[in-house]
């Protein structure tokens, strides 16, 4: 499998997404549902933003983690001090796992990376039990994440290079309303529910907020770096100008929102 994840180490992740996708894990297992005993898989478990908010929810008996970046799964195994969780490097697409061996299956911020995602979610189906879940989530990117439309628009009004990066940022597979929804249909689930997942990302000052975006993961900090400083300085400018918005520097926040989607196993 190829991935068009594009990471810069797991500090980096954690402080430009790790601290939004950690708040994420609470509504997403709300939704996608979690019972004392079960065998659950985490698809992508990055350095384990939901892999350890499993057993705090609930009472699980194992927990398998993969993730196709083994330093991810490196930064995820020196946090882990549960003998129930087992982290290891793996393929979404290529499941190293039997049929039916999990309860439920999960997969958070993960499936618009992959390369072939409908192949992914066939894959969670296949180690998930008949009558077992899958649930996965995925950011509304193209009207869910204000923060960073925020920055693109500002970088493609005054950086003409920067609107096919945006457009790209934000037209991803399976990140629309009802992607996920038949990604599950077609492989075979059924009983399947969409809804949209609402968190908070907080930020305490503009440095708070700009910083791990052009320092952190992604196309936005790949695109800053290629700029010449008098660009890099403008683009900078204006973004503070639109984070302040006639305020004194502090705190802000913005609402966003992920798609997510649950389905059972015939």
């Amino acid at each position: 499998m190829s991935s068009t994840f594009q990471s810069k180490g797991a500090e980096k992740y954690e402080s430009y997404m790790g601290r939004w996708s950690r708040r994420l894990a609470v509504p997403f297992l709300e939704f996608a549902g979690l019972d004392a005993g079960e065998r659950v898989l985490d698809v992508g478990c990055g350095t384990g933003s939901l892999t350890f908010a499993l057993p705090a929810h609930a009472d699980v008996a194992s927990v398998e983690a993969i993730d196709y970046e083994q330093q991810f799964v490196d930064a995820a195994r020196e946090r882990n001090h549960d003998p129930r969780i087992n982290i290891r490097q793996g393929d979404a697409c290529h499941l190293p796992f039997a049929d039916a061996a999990f309860d439920r299956a999960l997969s958070m911020l993960v499936l618009h990376f992959v390369s072939n995602a409908q192949r992914a979610v066939a894959e969670m189906r296949r180690v998930v039990r008949p009558g077992g879940i899958a649930a996965a989530a995925v950011w509304d990117n193209y009207g869910g994440q204000p923060s960073i439309r925020m920055f693109w628009d500002i970088a493609a009004a005054l950086e003409p290079s920067a609107v096919k990066r945006r457009d790209a940022a934000f037209v991803r597979p399976m990140t629309r309303q009802g992607e996920l929804s038949k990604a599950f249909a077609e492989t075979g689930f059924t009983e399947i529910t969409e809804t949209l997942l609402t968190i908070r990302m907080e930020f305490e000052n503009f440095d708070d907020y700009f910083i791990p975006q052009i320092t952190g993961q992604g196309t936005l900090a790949e695109f800053v770096a290629s700029l010449p400083d008098t660009a890099r300085r403008q683009i900078e400018s204006a973004v503070r100008t639109a984070y302040l918005c006639g305020q004194p520097d502090g705190p802000r926040n913005f609402v966003s929102t992920a798609w997510a989607v649950r389905g059972r196993v015939p």
